[in-house]
C-alpha cells in the first residue's frame, strides 16, 4: 500500500535560503518512484535547475533520494526501510537541502517516511519453560517475555492471547512509557499428580492492516511446593553512566529477597530484555544483582537505556523490576565543518553581501556541548552570518581590491561551549579576479628630455614608463603620442612614440638656432575594457651644439671697397686704431668669443684684445713704420671643437692722405684684379660663345665712345683720399660710429698733378676707395660748360661718403 505523497512549502527570507518544502512517502516506495515536483513547488524553472548545477546536500540522505535536474522531480534512489533508518523514533524524516550556483540558493526539503506494516510482533525466544510448585497459590503471577514489533503507530503491536486458559489467565499492564509488560496468573491450582508438563501458546497481535501476529510456545513443570515468590526492593531503579565509560564499570546493583530457605529462597538475577542493544552493552551478575557495562556508551546514539531484570528462585518463582538508566553527555565531539558550495573565485567589484561559501555545521553533543560559534580570522573583507540553524554563509562585508590582496586564505573555526571546549577548522582558499578599475600611472608627473642639435632621424630621445596596478590584459600599457601642434606644425612631425616600450624617437633633426625646447603629451591607455588612460607632459630641450661659426660684423668685407683704417704717427700707446665685431648664433660656450691676431705687417706694432676684439697700438708709431700695415685677425669660439673666422685689417698709417696715395691705389687694384678673376673668366667664355653679337656689339660700343670721348675731359685715373684730422680721438671708444665726409677736388684741364684742395673734414679715420678712382666722383660743371670753355679749370666734388657701425 502507498499512501499519497503530501506537499508543505512554506517561505522563508533569512540568508540565502529563500524556501522550504515537506514532501510526506511511505516506506517501501520502488526505486525511481516520483517523491514530488521540486521545481514547481519551489517556483523554479527547470532550466534554473540546470544551470545552476542544482544537487543535493545532506549527511546521508543522498543514497535514498535523488535529484532529476532535466525534469525537476526528486525521485526514490533506493528502497527506503523506516525501520532501519528510525527505528523506533517517530517522526521519521529525511533532511536535506538543494544547492543552486551563480547565484548561491538553498532550499531546505523535508521528506517524511510513513510507517506501514510490513513487520510483524516477534518474540526473541521461541520458546519459554517454567518450573511452578504445585503448591503455588491462585493469583501467582509469572512475567512472560514481551513481543517486539518494529512497526510503529497502528501497526506496532496491539495485544496479548494466551491459551488455552483452564489455569492461567494473562494479564497486561501499560506503563508510562507505552510499553507494556505481559504476565501470567495462575488462576486454577496446579495438581501435578494430574497434569506435570502443561503447554500453553501465547501470541502477540498488531494493529495494522492486515494484521500480523507473531506466537510463542509456554512450557510449565509442575513441582513440588515453593510457597514464597522472590521480591525485588524496589519496582524501578534509576541510574546514571557517564558515556565513555571503560568497560566494567558498575552502574547499578539491585535487590530482591527470598522468604523460602533452602534452594527455594536461593534468587538468580537475569535481564529478560529482547531485540534490543541491552545485553550487548550490560550484564549483570546472577548472584549479586551487580549491573556491570560490557560494551561502548555513546550519548549520541542512546540517550537512555532501560533494563528489564527478573529474580527468581529455584522454586520457578519469580519477580521483576526494571532499571532505567540515564546516559550523561561529555564533550567528545568536535564540530563537523561541512562545505555545502563554495566558490574559487570572485570578482574585485562583487557587492556587498555577496555569498561566497556556505557551509552547514553539525556537533552531535547535545546542551552547552553542542551550541557551536563559528568566526573567521580577522582582518578580512568577509564575514559569516547565520541563516539558519547551524547553517552559515561566508559574505563579503566590504570592498575588494585585487591590487591589495590577489588572494585570500580564510579560516573557518567553529567551537562548542563545552568544557574544555573542542573545535574544529577549514581553510577555504578564496582567489580574487581582476577588473580594470586602475589607470596606468606614469614614474613622474613630467618629463625633461634632453637631445643634441644635429641629431639622426629615428634617434631614442627618452623612454616614459607607467605601470597599472591591474593583471594580464587590464594592466598591458599602450603608449600614445597626443596631438598638438609645435609653431603651428603637428608635434608628430617632430616626434614618434613606441607604442609597447614608450621610447621617444627624434623624427626629425633638430637645429638650436631654430627651435630651442618643445614640449608635447603621451597617454598612457591599458588593455582593459573599457580601457583607462592617464597622461604626461614631456618636455624637450635642444642642447646647442658648436656648428656655427663666428660672423665678422665690422669691419665689413666686401669685393666692392677697401676698409682701411687710419692712424697718424703721432698715435701714442694704446691707440685704439678700430674694433673686430663678431657674432656666434651658437649659444652658451659656443658662442663664447675670442680675438688673435693671426698675421701682421708688423706684430710689435698692434695687438688685439683676447675678449673685445680692439685693435689697439702696443708702442710708439714711428717714421720707419710702414704706411700700410695689413692685418689678419682670427675670431674662435669656445665650442668642441671650436670654429673661427678671419678678417683683414688694413690700417694706414700716416698724417695725411696724401702720404698714402699710391700705396693703397696699387692695393686696391691689386684686389680688384684677384676679385673679379673668376668673372673675367666666366665672361670670356660667354664672349666666344657669342662672338659675333659681342663684335657687332663693341663696334658700336667704340664709335660711341669716340664720339663721346671728343665731347668730355681727359680721363684721370687718380683716387681720391678723404683728409684724415690728425688730432683724431674716438669719442665713444669704438671707432666705427656713423660719420660724414665732404670732400672738394679742383685740377686743371691740361695736367695730371693738380694739387688737391681739401674744403671740408669730418673726424673720421675711415678711408673708403672704390674699385676705380673714376668711380668715385661725379663730374659736375662748376660754373661754365664745359663744352663752351674747355680750358677752363674743372670743379669736381666729392659726394659724401657714410660708414655706419651698428651696435650689436
Amino acid at each position: 500500500m502507498r499512501e499519497p505523497a503530501l506537499l508543505l512549502i512554506s517561505l522563508l527570507s533569512l540568508g540565502s535560503v529563500t524556501g522550504q518544502v515537506s514532501y510526506t512517502i511511505p516506506e517501501e516506495m520502488t526505486k525511481g518512484s516520483v517523491v514530488g515536483n521540486i521545481a514547481h513547488d519551489l517556483g523554479l524553472q527547470t532550466k534554473r535547475l540546470v544551470s545552476g548545477k542544482g544537487r543535493i546536500y545532506s549527511r546521508g540522505s543522498d543514497e535514498y533520494v535523488e535529484l532529476n535536474r532535466e525534469r525537476g522531480v526528486l525521485l526514490v534512489k533506493e528502497r527506503i526501510d523506516r525501520e532501519a533508518l528510525c527505528r523506533q523514533t517517530t517522526p521519521c524524516a529525511l533532511h536535506f537541502q538543494i544547492i543552486l550556483e551563480n547565484p548561491m540558493e538553498f532550499y531546505t526539503v523535508t521528506i517524511q517516511i510513513t510507517d506501514i506494516n510490513d513487520n510483524a510482533p516477534t518474540f526473541e525466544e521461541g520458546k519459554i519453560e517454567f518450573r511452578i510448585s504445585e503448591s503455588a497459590i491462585t493469583g501467582a503471577k509469572f512475567v512472560l517475555e514481551r513481543a517486539v514489533d518494529l512497526d510503529v503507530g497502528t501497526n506496532d503491536l496491539k495485544n496479548y492471547d494466551l491459551k488455552p486458559t483452564d489455569n492461567f489467565a494473562l494479564k497486561v499492564h501499560s506503563n508510562a512509557d507505552g510499553n507494556k509488560n505481559v504476565e501470567m496468573v495462575l488462576q486454577k491450582p496446579l495438581d501435578r499428580e494430574k497434569q506435570e508438563q502443561i503447554s500453553l501458546v501465547l501470541t502477540a497481535v498488531d494493529g495494522g492492516e492486515p494484521q500480523m501476529s507473531g506466537t510463542m510456545m509456554i512450557l510449565i513443570t509442575v513441582l513440588d511446593i515453593n510457597d514464597n515468590a522472590p521480591v525485588f526492593t524496589q519496582s524501578t531503579y534509576k541510574a546514571t553512566v557517564t558515556e565513555n565509560s571503560p568497560k566494567g564499570t558498575v552502574v547499578a546493583t539491585v535487590t530482591a529477597s527470598d522468604a523460602d530457605q533452602g534452594s527455594n529462597g536461593k534468587i538468580a538475577y537475569s535481564i529478560t530484555n529482547t531485540l534490543d542493544d541491552v545485553r550487548r552493552v550490560f550484564k549483570i551478575n546472577k548472584e549479586t544483582g551487580e549491573v556491570t557495562l560490557i560494551g561502548n556508551i555513546d550519548f549520541e546514539e542512546s540517550r537512555n537505556f532501560q533494563i528489564n531484570l527478573r529474580a527468581s528462585d529455584e522454586g520457578g518463582l519469580t519477580d521483576s523490576c526494571k532499571l532505567i538508566i540515564d546516559v550523561q553527555d561529555v564533550n567528545d565531539n568536535n564540530p563537523e565543518i561541512n562545505i555545502m558550495s563554495k566558490s574559487t573565485v570572485i570578482s574585485e567589484d562583487a557587492k556587498l553581501n555577496t555569498v561566497v561559501t556556505m557551509i552547514n555545521i553539525e556537533d552531535k553533543d547535545s546542551g552547552e556541548n553542542g551550541k557551536v560559534q563559528c568566526f573567521i580570522n580577522e582582518n578580512m573583507p568577509f564575514t559569516l552570518k547565520s541563516s539558519t540553524n547551524d547553517f552559515y554563509s561566508l559574505v563579503t562585508d566590504s570592498e575588494l581590491d585585487r591590487e591589495r590582496a590577489s588572494e585570500y586564505n580564510i579560516t573557518v573555526t567553529c567551537s562548542d561551549e563545552g568544557v574544555p571546549s573542542l573545535s574544529s577548522s577549514v581553510t577555504l582558499t578564496l582567489q580574487i579576479s581582476d577588473v580594470n578599475d586602475n589607470a596606468p600611472v606614469f614614474e613622474s608627473s613630467s618629463y625633461e628630455a634632453y637631445i643634441v642639435e644635429n641629431n639622426t632621424p629615428g634617434l631614442s630621445i627618452f623612454t616614459v614608463k607607467a605601470k597599472d596596478a591591474d593583471w594580464n590584459q587590464n594592466a598591458r600599457v599602450s603608449y600614445i603620442l597626443e596631438d598638438s601642434s609645435v609653431n603651428g606644425v603637428p608635434v608628430s612631425s617632430y616626434v614618434s612614440v613606441s607604442a609597447d616600450s614608450g621610447v621617444i624617437h627624434a623624427v626629425r633633426s633638430f637645429d638650436y638656432e631654430q627651435i630651442k625646447d618643445f614640449q608635447f603629451r603621451v597617454k598612457a591607455q591599458d588593455g582593459g575594457s573599457p580601457p583607462l588612460s592617464s597622461n604626461v607632459t614631456v618636455k624637450v630641450l635642444i642642447q646647442d651644439q658648436n656648428d656655427n661659426p663666428p660672423q665678422v660684423l665690422y669691419p665689413v668685407q666686401t669685393g666692392g671697397s677697401l676698409v682701411a683704417e687710419m692712424v697718424p704717427r703721432s698715435a701714442d700707446v694704446g691707440y685704439l686704431v678700430t674694433k673686430v665685431v663678431a657674432v656666434d648664433v651658437d649659444s652658451g660656450q659656443n658662442a663664447w668669443l675670442s680675438y688673435k691676431l693671426q698675421r701682421a705687417t708688423d706684430r710689435a706694432l698692434f695687438e688685439v684684445g683676447s675678449q673685445n676684439g680692439e685693435i689697439r697700438t702696443i708702442r710708439q708709431v714711428t717714421d720707419k713704420d710702414a704706411v700700410k700695415q695689413r692685418l689678419t685677425v682670427i675670431v674662435e669660439d669656445n665650442g668642441q671643437p671650436s670654429r673661427s673666422a678671419t678678417v683683414v685689417v688694413n690700417v694706414a698709417v700716416a698724417d695725411s692722405f696724401p702720404e698714402v696715395l699710391s700705396e693703397f691705389t696699387d692695393f686696391t687694384h691689386d684686389k680688384e684684379y684677384n676679385d673679379n678673376l673668376t668673372f673675367y673668366l666666366v665672361l670670356a667664355l660667354a664672349v666666344v660663345s657669342f662672338l659675333f653679337i659681342t663684335c657687332l656689339v663693341v663696334i658700336i660700343s667704340v664709335k660711341i665712345y669716340r664720339w663721346r670721348q671728343s665731347r668730355v675731359l681727359y680721363h684721370s685715373n687718380l683716387p681720391v683720399i678723404p683728409y684724415y684730422p690728425p688730432r683724431y680721438s674716438d669719442t665713444l671708444g669704438t671707432g666705427t660710429l656713423q660719420h660724414v665726409y665732404n670732400y672738394e677736388v679742383c685740377r686743371t684741364t691740361d695736367s695730371r698733378k693738380s694739387d688737391c684742395k681739401f674744403g671740408r673734414a669730418g673726424s673720421q679715420n675711415v678711408l673708403i676707395m672704390e674699385p676705380s678712382s673714376t668711380g668715385t666722383m661725379q663730374r659736375m660743371q662748376s660754373e661754365k660748360s664745359i663744352l663752351d670753355e674747355p680750358d677752363s679749370p674743372l670743379e669736381v666734388r666729392l659726394m659724401t661718403h657714410s660708414v655706419t657701425q651698428h651696435p650689436l
